[in-house]
């Protein structure tokens, strides 16, 4: 505790991205790019899964959850980080640092439970291929879905209220483009051994508890295929967890790279937060959709129905009138 530095502190600095001034104009072009890529893909996604019957399914019932979160996660850090690129201004209030924090708890937590979910679904899908059915019934799914909303919520809530207990320093800096929580417990001037507990104890295990899941299923169904291998089985395999497995190892390995790997906030750690925030909830859309048949289909289906209505409405069809003439 350094109390000889403590003050109440009604704002926040974020410096931002390490960009020279020169190519700001650049990288905000970059990154607002990146931002609607992020966005319409994943909107597209949940309208495709929405339209079309084929997709009401357990797979992408979940995949609608996780695109709507892929979309919420980017919205929370990167709209201030644009406008403060295009204003020159980096101050953030406490209240806006805090409500940023807790959405971006909430967010990234949730898409960690939701992977784990749709691990589980592969799992079922591969090892009891014929319960999955019952197995993954219309109520388990809902019950699933809730849960990871629920359990989110209440895990950065308990973070949040322990953190706004705190006071803070006069040094208000935060060397990222967010505000993260391991940065302002850095900034503290309190006693953060209670909040560190809890990252270390609840936090370990609400991040541990779905890896343990999502490795534990992929390691059954990698046993369940090679205990009778065939070009067949794998084939299937790969076209129904393929897409799924790289979205987790993008996800977890830019998880590592921000906070295991990274033993300050460098250079090279906001280049791996800007992965974890920005890249990956990008890509989500194109993992899921070049490799995947059925979103493919929905979306030629899609583009067929646009083009069908759009004929209809430029070449209306044309109403043949017949006129009877009465023989006297």
């Amino acid at each position: 505790m350094r109390p000889e530095n403590q003050s109440s502190v009604s704002e926040f600095l974020l410096l931002g991205l390490p960009i020279q001034p020169g190519q700001h104009g650049v990288f905000f072009s970059l990154f607002l790019g990146m931002y609607l890529t992020t966005v319409l893909g994943n909107l597209l996604i949940i309208l495709l899964i929405r339209l079309d019957s084929r997709l009401h399914t357990p797979m992408y019932f979940f995949l609608s959850h996780l695109a709507f979160t892929d979309i919420s996660l980017s919205s929370v850090t990167v709209p201030k980080m644009l406008m403060n690129m295009q204003t020159g201004q980096q101050s953030i209030s406490y209240i806006g640092c805090i409500s940023q924090l807790y959405f971006f708890i909430f967010f990234a937590g949730l898409d960690n439970l939701l992977l784990a979910v749709m691990a589980y679904d592969r799992y079922v899908a591969i090892c009891h291929p014929l319960h999955y059915t019952t197995i993954m019934r219309e109520g388990l799914c809902t019950l699933l879905v809730c849960g990871s909303w629920i359990l989110s919520g209440v895990h950065d809530l308990l973070h949040t209220l322990l953190l706004v207990r705190l006071s803070f320093c006069i040094d208000n800096t935060i060397t990222n483009f967010f505000c993260d929580l391991s940065v302002l417990l850095k900034l503290s001037c309190s006693d953060i051994s209670l909040n560190e507990l809890v990252i270390f104890t609840e936090g370990g295990v609400l991040f541990l508890l779905p890896f343990g899941t999502v490795f534990g299923s992929y390691i059954r169904i990698g046993t369940i295929i090679l205990r009778v291998p065939s070009t067949k089985r794998l084939t299937k395999a790969f076209s129904t967890c393929g897409s799924h497995l790289f979205a987790v190892s993008l996800y977890y390995a830019t998880t590592a790279a921000v906070y295991f790997f990274s033993s300050s906030w460098d250079s090279k750690h906001i280049i791996a937060s800007v992965l974890y925030a920005m890249v990956t909830p990008m890509l989500n859309p194109f993992i899921y959709s070049l490799r995947n048949r059925d979103i493919k289909q929905a979306l030629e289906m899609c583009v067929h129905r646009i083009n069908f209505f759009r004929q209809q409405t430029q070449n209306p069809p044309v109403t043949v009138r017949c006129a009877v003439r009465n023989v006297s």
